[in-house]
């Protein structure tokens, strides 16, 4: 297994209209991460990924774009979105960008000359199909809606949305779209961008013929089809490998067997992917499938591809009120859920807020709300007749707003994020946990993070080292060992409630002396860990 910058790399997730707000409008903006970006160093993160802003009208919060070599206004202007990349790279921070090339905007010129007639010459840049028996051509659902298709009246044909009917697909087997994408992709990277995260990138090849679906609620059909991987081999070919970037592909329904295609490092298609067996399988914590995933994983990756590590991001609840103890263990909670993500094999990504253990929310309405998958599921379930507060009750645990609320920097008005009205409600809980109490508190999960991030800079264990779950069958305790070289670290997890008594095998023997990192200032027994506890040992 080769070693690269980009697996040793901590990679830190900036939601740039919820981080920091400089112009008093309510969305954070590009100035907001230039002006917080020591702190992004301070906490020690390598990379840091942007979410999209490009051009758009904003309905998915920037994931309908209508110009891809434009910077949307709310975010900034060109201009400041090249200094960003130049404050990055003066700090040593690399900068990688969300590539999203599966749809783009229905007011993107090139769709709004798509739509215009049957004719045009763009009009096979996207997806368009004639009804069937005077419907829906086929009986897909979409992420955001109960159909792919929406029925354009001025051609009469459907077009493909996977996403909002406003996000129409592009067209994948045009070899004129693929190389209007190439050419956009070498635009960011000539400016000197670090990679990409590519936004739902297995989606791009459709199922030949678009066949009924015997269970359409699944949606699986819409990813992993085949060609998937001779685009991704173009892409790689015309212009990946021309560049020292690093590529991570969101990819939702892929085994270990088929994540392999996508990253082995003899493919040559991509570095290392998301996948989403945790975030999509497992609504609450589940010990046992969380442990068989990560062998699967290492398993099927082991030597020949990287995975990534991560528990929540934009799209997802944040990891200590759905995976942890938000309550009367939320710190302990935060330092373990982080001492897991960075010591298992693969590279480690925090979703901004994480490290100081920031939590989900609770709005009580419906409009105060701005997910538009939830809110459509809502309208779609309350057109049935159903009771709206069950349906929001059922709807909120999940919710995409859960992660989107904006930074909380310190105990002032909105947080110290904004000086207007922010575009989403705080949480509540801002004056308790911000940045401000975090970096004062020596024994804050900040600084936890740091301490993990700056031992994995110290000790080519945590990253290259091989993986062996020592706990299987344990339902509270997560006991594994890392090694490389002759040197062995035991990660020890008790993710629980209660206090969980465990036994090591007699090869195996630890004092304190060897602790590296614990998240308890004492240790209470040797074979007992306390509730949420989480120790690193060097043996």
């Amino acid at each position: 297994m080769k070693r690269t910058w980009w697996k040793e790399a901590v990679v830190y997730q900036v939601y740039w209209r919820s981080f920091f707000d400089t112009d008093g409008d309510g969305y954070g903006d590009l100035e907001g991460v230039i002006q917080k970006m020591d702190y992004i160093k301070k906490l020690g993160a390598d990379v840091i990924w942007l979410n999209p802003i490009y051009e758009s009208p904003d309905l998915d919060n920037g994931y309908d774009i209508s110009d891809y070599r434009s910077v949307m206004k709310k975010a900034g202007t060109m201009e400041t979105w090249e200094r960003l990349l130049n404050e990055a790279h003066s700090r040593g921070l690399k900068l990688i960008m969300d590539l999203v090339v599966n749809h783009t905007s229905d007011q993107h010129p090139w769709f709004i000359e798509s739509r215009s007639s049957k004719d045009n010459p763009k009009r096979d840049w996207y997806i368009w199909k004639d009804a069937v028996n005077g419907r829906e051509p086929n009986n897909w659902r979409s992420y955001f809606s109960p159909s792919v298709w929406e029925l354009d009246e001025k051609t009469d044909q459907y077009y493909m949305h996977s996403f909002a009917v406003q996000q129409p697909d592009l067209n994948w087997e045009n070899p004129e779209v693929r190389e209007e994408i190439y050419s956009m992709m070498k635009f960011w990277l000539d400016k000197g961008i670090d990679g990409f995260r590519m936004d739902v990138i297995n989606l791009l090849a459709k199922q030949k013929g678009f066949p009924d679906s015997d269970h359409p609620e699944n949606i699986d059909y819409l990813g992993n089809n085949p060609g998937i991987h001779d685009y991704l081999q173009e892409m790689n070919e015309k212009v990946l490998r021309h560049y020292d970037a690093m590529t991570v592909g969101e990819i939702p329904f892929v085994t270990p067997e088929d994540g392999l295609k996508y990253v082995g490092e003899d493919r040559h298609e991509l570095n290392t992917l998301f996948h989403f067996q945790v975030a999509d399988d497992m609504p609450s914590w589940d010990m046992l499938r969380y442990k068989e995933i990560q062998q699967t994983w290492y398993d099927g990756l082991h030597e020949k591809g990287w995975n990534s590590q991560f528990l929540n991001n934009h799209d997802h609840t944040r990891q200590v009120t759905r995976y942890g103890n938000d309550k009367e263990y939320r710190i302990e909670s935060a330092k373990l859920l982080a001492a897991m993500v960075h010591t298992l094999p693969g590279m480690p990504y925090i979703f901004q807020g994480e490290e100081i253990g920031m939590t989900g929310v609770r709005f009580d309405t419906i409009g105060e709300y701005h997910d538009i998958a939830m809110k459509n599921k809502y309208e779609e379930e309350t057109s049935k007749g159903r009771d709206p507060q069950e349906v929001l009750h059922e709807l909120q645990p999940l919710s995409r707003d859960n992660s989107r609320t904006p930074m909380q920097w310190n105990s002032s008005e909105n947080a110290g994020f904004s000086e207007g009205k922010p575009w989403l409600n705080m949480n509540p809980n801002y004056k308790e946990i911000n940045v401000e109490n975090a970096l004062n508190d020596p024994n804050s999960v900040f600084y936890f993070y740091q301490k993990l991030i700056s031992l994995r800079k110290e000790h080519d264990v945590m990253v290259y080292g091989d993986y062996k779950d020592l706990s299987e069958g344990d339902a509270n305790l997560y006991i594994y060992s890392r090694s490389l070289n002759g040197v062995t670290w035991l990660i020890m997890l008790n993710h629980s409630d209660e206090p969980s008594s465990f036994s090591l095998p007699a090869s195996l023997t630890v004092n304190e002396d060897n602790l590296i990192l614990g998240n308890y200032t004492a240790i209470s027994g040797q074979n007992v860990l306390q509730p949420h506890e989480a120790r690193i040992y060097q043996l």
